[in-house]
């Protein structure tokens, strides 16, 4: 078994948290500045993905409503992560949850290079 070094796993789980609360303020542009700026997002995977930070700022700007988000587990792997949260999303008088895990890569820098979001609209509830 070769050996790795997982020195960047408390800084990415922090990039994890600051995406999460992010997301949770509904600001597209904030979300979008944690994203290279060739980065690439594809949410819900399967669906067409969007390169650049002006493509993913423009996914980011359709959240609406009252949003909150909590990080349930994520594991981190050098430069690589993967996570499971659960999105509440209340809006016109309902409530929408999904947990979704992303899948993201990060540069040197600790920007968001890709992110592929496992889920399906049959995993939102609707309360």
């Amino acid at each position: 078994m070769s050996e790795f070094s997982n020195a960047a796993a408390p800084e990415i789980t922090s990039i994890i948290e600051t995406y999460l609360a992010a997301v949770a303020s509904g600001d597209g542009a904030a979300v979008a500045a944690l994203y290279a700026d060739d980065a690439t997002l594809e949410d819900p995977v399967g669906s067409p993905p969007r390169q650049g930070r002006e493509a993913i700022a423009e996914f980011y700007g359709g959240l609406q409503g009252e949003v909150s988000t909590e990080l349930i587990a994520a594991r981190v792997v050098g430069r690589e992560a993967a996570f499971s949260f659960r999105v509440v999303t209340k809006a016109g008088g309902a409530s929408y949850t999904v947990e979704p895990i992303d899948v993201m890569t990060f540069n040197d820098a600790g920007l968001i290079t890709s992110m592929r979001a496992f889920w399906a609209p049959s995993d939102m509830v609707v309360g």
